[in-house]
């Protein structure tokens, strides 16, 4: 019988990449961020059943660019999100800040 407990993500990120603040773990905490942003546009391209050659081109980008977000790749600038999510996708870009 396995007796190994159980432990949640954080805990999981904290043992293997060390605490918030630390180098590794600042690394893997940015690299979701980017990872995030592309499977949010993933997502959305396929919801609106376009290719990535469509995004581009209404997005005055390359189907290239478009998988390399999509793929954590290439970061994207702010401006350039923001004319892949409307004129692209034509949708509309919402950020937020919590404190």
């Amino acid at each position: 019988m396995n007796t190994k407990k159980l432990i949640n993500l954080e805990e999981f990120k904290d043992l293997n990449y060390g605490q918030r603040g630390t180098k590794e773990r600042d690394e893997l905490e940015e690299g979701y961020k980017n990872f995030k942003i592309g499977t949010l546009l993933y997502q959305a391209r396929l919801e609106k059943g376009l290719t990535q050659e469509e995004v581009a081109a209404k997005a005055g980008t390359t189907k290239s660019y478009i998988s390399k977000i999509e793929n954590n790749i290439k970061e994207v600038r702010i401006s350039t999100l923001q004319k892949i999510i409307e004129a692209g996708l034509g949708g509309q870009l919402i950020l937020s800040i919590r404190l």
